[in-house]
């Protein structure tokens, strides 16, 4: 992808977002904790390089993350900015499973490959696309949503927050990793101990 072409896209999404921008508005110029000396503060503040040579997944991963944040281990410099953005490679077959973001909404857009997403809305409709190269994607602040690889080749995709901290809820992670009740599961989803006990296996070795 021509680098011309990557910037006119990073810059149209964070228009595009910050419009949507959900965290608390600064009174000031940026953020700097309490602790800093804001006299000191260097354009190296503004500077993450963590997208720097791409993303290498990990073995035996499929699907792997880069994410730049407010945190203070990421870009703390984005703190109140409401914006923060990710770069996500999925390898054939790599799935991103059902999850949602509480508190920013997603914007995705497609670098390489071919990318199916789906979202669920609070009436519970699906909504699927398969995305092609350039095309851009709109997951909605809260609402559960997926992509999956389901092509023979690698998928590179670049996404942005309304939110410098948007959150992130994995819903098996959640339901089956967190300790709820197995007699809660069992009513919600009108199945037996053992098929309760077998959806928690994965989350509780």
């Amino acid at each position: 992808m021509a680098i011309p072409i990557a910037l006119v896209t990073v810059t149209t999404l964070a228009a595009m977002i910050l419009t949507q921008a959900s965290d608390p508005e600064l009174t000031t110029d940026y953020y700097v904790n309490s602790t800093t000396d804001k006299t000191t503060v260097t354009s190296d503040y503004f500077t993450s390089e963590v997208f720097r040579g791409g993303i290498t997944i990990p073995e035996g991963a499929t699907v792997f993350t880069k994410r730049i944040t407010s945190e203070p281990d990421s870009l703390p410099s984005l703190t109140g900015l409401g914006v923060s953005v990710a770069m996500i490679k999925y390898l054939p077959g790599g799935t991103n499973p059902h999850h949602t973001h509480p508190r920013g909404t997603e914007v995705l857009y497609v670098m390489e490959g071919k990318l199916t997403v789906g979202l669920v809305d609070t009436t519970n409709k699906l909504f699927t696309q398969v995305l092609s190269v350039g095309d851009v994607f709109v997951f909605p602040k809260g609402l559960v949503h997926y992509q999956i690889n389901l092509g023979s080749k690698p998928v590179v995709a670049y996404i942005s927050f309304s939110s410098s901290n948007p959150g992130t809820v994995s819903l098996p992670a959640t339901l089956f990793g967190s300790g709820i009740p197995d007699k809660v599961h069992k009513v919600a989803f009108k199945v037996d101990g053992h098929v309760v006990d077998k959806l928690q296996e994965p989350f509780n070795m």
